[in-house]
């Protein structure tokens, strides 16, 4: 059989691998390009942060940021996509990011970061640190011109999510706030699913994939209660929003992030959404149903409310 046709791994639908090497994406892949939406009137813009990486960003403004000395706050988003997929110009997150800079009238800083299996992890969160503190020292136009670094968030959806809660802990990263959107985490035993045709076995082998040799439930970093990971009572921000879906795989682990928020002597302020009857980033695939509004509307609220 031809190397280049004979499959080594399927995560379908987002993404397989081939014996010869060859990765194919099968979602996210499209990319818009940056400019003036002429929806929200956004401005956007894409740059490059470290061309050696490469590590690069699409840059939002609101409408009007032009025409007033107002300091905006400042929005540092990760895309998700289990790490293997989707990107900061796909038409999913640039029309997120236009809508959401539009009615919280913030600037947003939304990373390209180094994929697995090509760039296993942490690649990603390397970049996404990287990322962010170019972001932090303010030497962008649009950034320095506009941006309030007083009122920085870290933001993020599945995969995404799990990244915000990496980058934050880091030395140097100054978030008065993160956004965690069905975040990507396990709590659990990670034997209890092997084998298991369920949406949280084929998220552990998708775990492996994009980072081989981690122990999953001991790794800190899909586990943010593993045994050596940093206390929540010491998270380094002012506020945490954590979103979840009812019927999202990954709800009751989200859902134990925020209660251990809560009980642990952390003395921020943490907010919790859960979506009914919704799916994981059904607000991606459909933002103009319901509960899409409703979290848009905690969203913006969460981030502009200081």
């Amino acid at each position: 059989m031809d190397p280049n046709s004979e499959l080594q791994t399927d995560f379908s639908p987002l993404i397989r691998t081939y014996k010869s090497g060859r990765v194919e994406r099968l979602l996210g892949t499209a990319v818009l390009p940056a400019g003036l939406d002429p929806t929200t009137h956004v401005t956007s813009k894409d740059v490059v942060i470290d061309p050696t990486v490469p590590v690069s960003a699409r840059l939002y403004l609101p409408q009007n940021s032009e025409n007033t000395t107002q300091r905006l706050p400042l929005l540092v988003y990760f895309h998700g996509g289990g790490f293997v997929i989707e990107s900061s110009s796909s038409p999913t997150y640039h029309d997120y990011l236009n809508s959401l800079v539009s009615k919280a009238n913030i600037i947003a800083v939304s990373v390209e970061y180094r994929l697995a299996p090509e760039h296993p992890l942490p690649a990603a969160y390397d970049d996404c640190l990287t990322a962010t503190s170019w972001a932090l020292s303010g030497s962008d136009p649009w950034l320095a011109e506009h941006a309030d670094l007083d009122r920085v968030y870290l933001g993020g959806d599945s995969a995404g999510g799990n990244i915000v809660h990496n980058v934050v802990w880091k030395d140097g990263v100054r978030a008065k706030g993160v956004l965690l959107v069905h975040p990507w985490f396990f709590f659990i035993d990670a034997a209890a699913a092997q084998g298991a045709d369920t949406s949280l076995a084929r998220g552990l082998k998708l775990w492996r994939f994009a980072c081989p040799g981690s122990g999953v439930v001991d790794d800190p970093r899909m586990n943010p209660m593993a045994k050596g990971a940093p206390s929540f009572e010491k998270l380094p921000t002012q506020k945490v929003m954590v979103c979840v879906a009812e019927k999202d795989g990954l709800r009751d682990c989200g859902k134990a992030y925020h209660e251990e928020l809560k009980k642990c002597g952390w003395k921020g302020q943490a907010e919790f959404l859960e979506s009914e009857g919704m799916d994981h980033v059904f607000h991606l695939r459909n933002p103009a149903c319901e509960q899409a509004r409703e979290m848009m509307d905690r969203v913006v609220a969460f981030i502009s409310s200081d």
